[in-house]
């Protein structure tokens, strides 16, 4: 694995090293079977999260980015190596990891915002009565959504949908939140509000995020730490840092044009090394 540091950047294994990590991923590969295959879908995968991080998976489509994050979620364990999170291993679902989806449709379509909001805190033992009332509201008015907290789902958008799904996240206060692709169904408009949204509640939460992303420059804005995946299966190809600035390095390249080459050379070598038809 390559940690790749340029201007705007510190490396990754400067001073974290004396901190212990909250999650810590440990080789690990994950297969899972189809009718007619057995699908390797990361091979040996290894990272750290530290607590507050901004850390993004980033890789092409079928590189094993949602997978790993299944079996973060203790939904798909590990055929090799182990994750463990806050020191103990993960062996099935918590409260302490929470995922917000790309889909629309994760609402609870007969519940209010506040109601949906609600219905995590008090099913998961999470808080109950006026606690779980106040932090429900405490949320919602965070992403800006206190005027829709007795509306219902189908009255609105798809960004305020979101808004609810990541509040109804955070309320539970996880150690990790898990974000699987949250804006890809967006409009280009919307999904760069939404980012910005994120970062700003980011920052006056400091809460640690685990998010998916197949899009370059949503990885150099969001992630402060980025984890580069090869193709299928998904191999750790470098890990970078990044300031959400896409800083330009020592060779005058951009970061994401530096993520771009490491991603794709590889795809544009064999093709250039494959005989002509």
């Amino acid at each position: 694995m390559q940690k790749q540091v340029s201007q705007g950047e510190t490396a990754v294994g400067g001073p974290q090293p004396t901190v212990t990590p909250l999650l810590q991923v440990r080789d690990v590969t994950l297969q899972y079977k189809t009718k007619q295959h057995l699908v390797t879908a990361t091979y040996k995968v290894s990272f750290d999260v530290f607590q507050s991080d901004r850390f993004v998976l980033l890789g092409p489509s079928g590189c094993g980015k949602s997978t790993l994050l299944k079996s973060i979620g203790g939904y798909m364990a590990p055929t090799e190596g182990t994750i463990s999170l806050k020191g103990k291993v993960v062996k099935k679902p918590g409260p302490d990891r929470v995922f917000v989806f790309q889909e629309f449709d994760q609402l609870l379509p007969w519940k209010t915002v506040k109601q949906n909001v609600l219905f995590a805190l008090q099913a998961s033992g999470k808080a109950r009565g006026k606690e779980a009332a106040d932090r429900a509201l405490n949320y919602i008015d965070k992403v800006n959504l206190t005027k829709f907290a007795d509306s219902y789902p189908h009255t609105l958008s798809g960004g305020m949908k979101q808004r609810v799904a990541i509040a109804r996240a955070m309320a539970m206060e996880p150690d990790v939140l898990l974000m699987d692709e949250p804006f890809a169904a967006l409009d280009a408009l919307t999904r760069r509000k939404m980012q910005d949204e994120l970062l700003q509640l980011w920052s006056d939460t400091r809460f640690t995020v685990l998010f998916v992303t197949h899009s370059i420059p949503e990885a150099t804005l969001i992630g402060n730490r980025i984890l580069l995946l090869s193709p299928h299966p998904g191999q750790v190809k470098a890990e970078l840092n990044s300031d959400g600035s896409d800083p330009v390095g020592a060779d005058g390249k951009k970061l994401s044009d530096r993520i771009h080459d490491m991603l794709f050379a590889e795809a544009v070598e064999q093709a250039d090394a494959a005989p002509p038809r």
